[in-house]
This record gives C-alpha cells, structure tokens and sequence, in this order.
C-alpha cells in the first residue's frame, strides 16, 4: 500500500480552466493526440488558452483543421498546428517523430479506440492494444529525443496517458496480447489496453527520469464522447448499468480534461512518474480481485506493478522492433 498519496485542491467538478487558472504556458511546446473532438480538443483548447503551442496529432486532419480554427477563435491564440497521425499505422507514427523538430515539453497521449468486434492492424495485432498502446509507445519513443530537449530547456518534460476506470476490469495477458486463442471480448480488450496505458507511464518514468522526463496516468471519469459511437448493445447496457449503480456519474468534457491538466502542471508531477490521477487526485490503491463498482475512483495493483512494466515495456519494443 502506498503512502502520501498527492492531493490537490480540485476535483470532479472541476475544469481544465480551473487547473490552469494562474498558469502561463508559454514556451510550453505540447502535442496532443486525438485533438480531433471531445477531451483531446478540449485539451488542447485549454493549454492554448494558457499560452501554449499546440500542436493537434490527428487522423482527421480535416477535423483537426476546424478544431484548431474553433481554438483560435475562442482563445484569441495563434492556432494550434494539425498533423496527421494515425496510432495504428506504423508508418503513419514514423512520419509524425520525423518531421518533429525541437524541444517537446508535453506530450498528451489522449487518443483511443473501441472496437464493437475484434479488428485488427496491418501486424495482425488486436487494434484496441495496437492503438492505446503500442502506437503511443512508439510515438513517445520516438519522440524521446525532443522530450529530453525539453526536459533541458525547462527543467522538465511530461507525458499524460489517458487511461479508465476500465483498467480494473483486465490485467494485461502476456500469454494472448492479440486474442489469438482466447475469446474475443472487446470490453476485456479495452480493458486491458488501459492497464497496458499506465504501465507504461510506470515503465517510461522508471527508464527516462535521469534524462528528466516523466509520465502519469490519468482516467478522466465518465465522459460522453465519440469513444462511445462503436460500443456494443452489451457495452452500452453495461455502461447504463454503471451509471445507475452510482459507479460513475457523467462529467463534461471541460470537467473530464482537468485530470489531465493536473498531470501536466501541477509541480508535484513535474518530476515524479508513475502515478494514476482520479478526479484530480492520486487515486488509492485497489487490490486485484476487488469489483470495480466498489471502487470506481481507485487503480488496482497490476495497473502499477514496475514488474508488469518492465515485461510489458520489454515485449512492446520487440513487437515494433523494425
């Protein structure tokens, strides 16, 4: 059990502007993936308005162009920059790190997928893991360079990596990663996607501290967004279920985005790692076999595990290994 968990003075309710009241952000370069729409946009929005150069990784560049458009003209800031990125496309992720220059402050690996049935990548590798996880690891390897370069400039880099709640439903599966013998099942896959998501943070932390850079996790609470479009009849009852059990009660995206603002400025993180953030605040250890429903604001052991990590950090470089 972990002691002296970190606090801050926000909360469920409040917003991504609340976090960065006070804060001047400029000098900060950020990236944000799955700038598109709800959290990321949000996101990004948010750390514009602070002083912020944003920068939008996105599929829809399209989308991403009207966001950055809609960031300028409610902030008054410069626009934020779009490019494209697609998390599950090896090559698409190459294309991003490469054209990348200079120092990085803050990456935000904010963008996901739910499939409703088993898909699977180019590699044959399930695509909820292939996107949450892999493809931000590569990205974030990629980027290691930059992150340091701002790691020197500002005496300090971060990476926030959106998790969920849905971590405690699913350990990672070292033996089966891409359903290739089990069941499909896409909520366990999810699930296991977001365990896999703060593993890394506790396994980037514990190889890229020296260098100055650190990650944390975060699960930005029940929020309806275009995530949800692909769930399934079972995937919604469930949700709907979860809801009215007091599970969860639905935030906005302003109020969903401000874990992840804390993440990004709070000081206590600015160079310690590892960490998982619930509602703003380092959440409580739960243990593996409790429900989830008992505990919706905690994060369970294996989610944390610096054992888990490093086998898990270990079998991601040798998957996306050239």
């Amino acid at each position: 059990m972990r002691r002296g968990l970190r606090s801050t003075p926000f909360s469920a309710t409040s917003t991504a502007d609340d976090v960065l009241s006070g804060h001047n952000l400029t000098g900060v370069r950020a990236v944000v993936t799955g700038a598109a729409s709800g959290l990321g946009a949000e996101s990004a929005r948010a750390l514009a308005a602070a002083g912020a150069e944003v920068t939008l990784a996105v599929r829809n560049t399209v989308a991403g162009a009207a966001v950055a458009a809609d960031i300028a003209r409610s902030t008054g800031r410069p626009a934020p920059a779009v490019a494209p990125l697609d998390l599950a496309d090896r090559s698409s992720v190459e294309e991003f790190v490469a054209a990348w220059r200079g120092p990085l402050h803050l990456l935000l690996a904010n963008a996901g997928v739910v499939t409703g049935g088993p898909e699977r990548t180019a590699e044959g590798w399930e695509l909820q893991f292939a996107t949450n996880h892999l493809g931000h690891v590569a990205l974030a390897t990629g980027l290691h360079r930059g992150l340091v370069a701002g790691a020197a400039d500002r005496g300090g880099a971060r990476i926030v990596v959106v998790s969920s709640t849905a971590h405690m439903r699913a350990d990672v599966d070292f033996d089966d990663l891409h359903f290739d013998r089990r069941a499909y099942d896409p909520q366990i896959a999810y699930a296991q996607s977001k365990t896999a998501n703060s593993l890394f943070a506790v396994g980037a932390t514990r190889r890229w501290a020296r260098d100055g850079v650190v990650a944390n996790t975060v699960n930005p609470g029940g929020v309806a967004t275009g995530l949800q479009r692909n769930f399934t009849r079972r995937q919604k009852d469930s949700l709907a279920a979860a809801e009215a059990a007091g599970v969860f009660t639905y935030k906005t995206v302003e109020q969903g985005a401000a874990t992840s603002m804390v993440a990004a400025v709070d000081p206590q993180f600015a160079t310690s790692g590892g960490h998982y953030l619930d509602d703003c605040q380092e959440a409580y250890d739960v243990p593996n076999d409790a429900d989830l429903a008992d505990h919706p604001h905690g994060v369970k052991a294996w989610a944390l595990d610096p054992d888990r990590a490093d086998r898990l950090w270990t079998v991601s470089e040798q998957l996306l290994r050239p």
